[in-house]
């Protein structure tokens, strides 16, 4: 293994510039990036701006923290919400997982329709290829799909001038979208990025050319019949992999949330009693006031279950806009 691929590895965690995006860090932050990565970030945007602040205005801040009972009163504000939240995120969690808490029927109605998309994908590729995780999925569909988009030029013989020209380009559109698609190898960064791939390509639009070439020009559906079906069981595929997406994004939120509520909540308490007890460290950083930076810490701590859940939300709302653009029909 290279360097280069050693170094792209760490994308998830670090914005480091992509072959294909470039340096975009918006991209990185909604997407891209690990969220633990992302909570972090925030974590140490927080303390250094409370930091900064103090040591801009080291009187006046001295004098706002002097009122301890202003910063017991926002620390108590924090920890009511804190455990607030820990029961909202860990509802919505049970609300999502009971999903798969059925009876025995819809459990076989469901896993019979696996079984039969499954044969279906198959039937779908000439090697009888039956991929099951997502990578292999996708470099499956954009094989099937640039083969039976390229078909459509094969054989163009006594067909008019425009036609050919229409089903070049439509044709080109296609394979240069599908090998987009299964370009995995170029692909960086954590798993979601593989993921991405797949909830990114629009197979909507081409669907729809496809049926006003077919209208327009009186071009007969059989043309494009195995075309559009590679696109309907990609479609299948990417509904459910996004539906797989959703789950694993909502477990794993309440997961790290009841990882952090708990310490967080328990220094929330301590802090309070110290403030209350006037117990404070002595420990002085960057020429601030203990009390400073004590309180600068408390808060910092005290807001770590928001910025999870920021985190998290962050790209759940995201991947929710952008492929909600997806299929046949889309919100301009």
């Amino acid at each position: 293994m290279s360097i280069i691929t050693r170094f792209s590895q760490l994308r998830d965690w670090f914005p480091i510039p992509d072959r294909t995006t470039g340096f975009a860090l918006t991209r990185w932050v909604l997407l891209e990036a690990d969220r633990l990565a992302v909570t972090g970030a925030l974590l140490t945007v927080v303390f250094v701006t409370f930091m900064g602040i103090s040591t801009f205005w080291t009187f006046e801040m001295q004098t706002l923290l002097t009122d301890t009972s202003t910063v017991q009163t926002i620390l108590n504000t924090f920890l009511s919400g804190m455990i607030l939240l820990v029961s909202i995120v860990v509802s919505i969690n049970s609300i999502v997982l009971s999903h798969d808490m059925t009876s025995v029927q819809n459990q076989e109605n469901r896993v019979q329709g696996a079984l039969n998309f499954r044969r279906e994908l198959g039937e779908l590729t000439e090697t009888g290829e039956n991929p099951s995780d997502p990578t292999s999925f996708l470099k499956v569909m954009s094989r099937t799909i640039s083969d039976r988009a390229e078909a459509l030029t094969g054989d163009l013989d006594g067909i008019e001038e425009d036609l050919v020209e229409d089903l070049d380009e439509y044709s080109e559109s296609v394979t240069t979208a599908a090998e987009r698609l299964g370009s995995l190898d170029e692909t960086s960064g954590a798993e979601f990025a593989v993921l991405w791939k797949g909830l990114g390509f629009d197979y909507g639009q081409h669907i729809e050319q496809s049926r006003t070439i077919i209208t327009s020009r009186g071009v007969s559906p059989e043309h494009f019949e195995e075309l559009i079906d590679a696109f309907e069981l990609f479609a299948i595929g990417k509904e459910y992999f996004k539906t797989l997406y959703y789950t694993r994004e909502v477990s794993k939120l309440s997961q790290t949330l009841l990882v952090v509520a708990l310490p967080a909540i328990l220094f929330n308490a301590s802090t309070i009693i110290a403030i209350n007890g006037e117990v404070l460290p002595e420990g002085w950083i960057l020429g601030i006031p203990p009390l400073q930076t004590f309180v600068a810490i408390a808060f910092t701590v005290s807001i770590a279950p928001y910025l999870v859940l920021t985190a998290y939300m962050l790209r759940l709302s995201t991947v929710a806009r952008l492929t909600a653009s997806g299929g046949i029909f889309s919100l301009k």
